[in-house]
C-alpha cells in the first residue's frame, strides 16, 4: 500500500473479517467457498494485502452475522482503493467551482472512457498488477462525478490534437473516446476545445496546465510530472498559469469549431 492512510483502512477492515470469521468458527478457505471467493482471496484481505471488493464485505457481512457492521466499512474501503494522489485531486476538484485544463499527449482524466484509461494504466512502464489497473481506473472514473454535482462547476478543456489522433487501445476504443467527447460536450457546463497542430504560436508548450478555481475564490494550479505531481498555491505561479491558460483557449479552436474538428477526425476513419 503506497499511503498509510489507506494502509490503515485496510488493516483495520482485515482485523474485523477475521474477528468475525473465528467469532463464527470458520476457516478461511469456509468463509472463501460461502461467499464465493478463494482462501488466498480472504487471506490477502485479512493481512491488508487484497482490498475487497463492496460485494466481498456484503456477503461476508450476511455469512457471519456482522449485522452491518463490516458492510458499513464499504465507504472507506472505496476511498482507500484510490491511489492517495487521486484522493487528493479528486478533493479539489469537489471543492472547485471553475476547472481548466490543457491536456497535451492524451485525454484530461476527467474525459476518458473507462476503455481508454485501462489502456493508458496497461501501457505503464514499469507494468502494473491486475489489482493496480483495476484501483487506478476506479479512482479515475470516480473523479468524474464532478459532472453529476449540483449546481454544476464550470469546466473547460483545451486538447492538443494529437490527442484525438492517437488511437490510444486500438481503433474500437479510440472510437468510443471520440464519440464520448462529442456527447460530454453538448453539456452546458462544459466547454471543450482543440488546439491545432499547425499552430505557429502556441502558449502551453511548457507542457499541460491545470487550474481548480474553489469555493473560497483561491484559484490553485495542479502540476503533473512523470513520477510526482504537485499542487500550486503561491499565488505568483498562479497567475502565471492562469495567463498561458488564457492565452491558449484564444490560440485554439472555438468550442463549436473544435467539434466540428472531432467529428471530421471521427469521419476520416469511416
Amino acid at each position: 500500500m503506497e499511503d498509510e492512510e489507506a494502509a490503515a483502512v485496510l488493516r483495520a477492515v482485515g482485523r474485523q473479517i477475521k474477528m468475525w470469521r473465528e467469532a463464527a468458527g470458520m476457516k478461511q478457505a469456509e468463509l472463501g467457498a460461502a461467499i464465493g471467493y478463494g482462501e488466498e482471496m480472504v487471506s490477502s484481505v485479512e493481512r491488508a494485502r487484497r482490498i475487497p471488493k463492496p460485494d466481498f464485505l456484503d456477503k461476508a457481512d450476511e455469512v457471519l452475522g456482522a449485522d452491518g457492521k463490516l458492510a458499513a466499512m464499504k465507504e472507506d474501503v472505496e476511498k482507500a482503493r484510490y491511489p492517495k494522489q487521486v484522493r487528493d485531486l479528486a478533493k479539489l476538484e469537489d471543492e472547485a467551482v471553475e476547472l481548466g485544463a490543457y491536456a497535451n499527449h492524451n485525454m484530461h482524466g476527467l474525459l476518458q472512457t473507462e476503455a481508454y484509461a485501462r489502456a493508458l494504466f496497461v501501457m505503464r512502464s514499469p507494468s502494473l498488477t491486475e489489482d493496480e489497473i483495476d484501483r487506478q481506473v476506479a479512482a479515475r472514473m470516480a473523479r468524474q462525478r464532478v459532472f453529476e454535482r449540483v449546481p454544476p462547476p464550470l469546466l473547460t478543456f483545451v486538447l492538443e490534437e494529437v490527442t484525438l489522433r492517437r488511437p490510444i487501445g486500438g481503433r474500437m476504443v479510440w472510437r468510443q473516446q471520440l464519440e464520448h467527447l462529442l456527447r460530454v460536450s453538448q453539456l452546458r457546463n462544459v466547454a471543450i476545445q482543440v488546439m491545432p497542430t499547425g499552430v505557429e504560436v502556441h502558449a502551453g508548450m511548457a507542457g499541460s496546465i491545470r487550474l481548480l478555481k474553489l469555493r473560497d475564490g483561491k484559484t490553485l494550479g495542479h502540476s503533473e510530472a512523470q513520477l510526482h505531481s504537485r499542487v500550486i498555491s503561491d499565488p505568483r505561479e498562479v497567475q502565471i498559469l492562469e495567463m498561458r491558460y488564457g492565452m491558449i483557449r484564444a490560440q485554439a479552436l472555438a468550442p463549436r469549431e473544435s467539434m466540428a474538428f472531432i467529428e471530421k477526425v471521427l469521419g476520416e476513419e469511416t
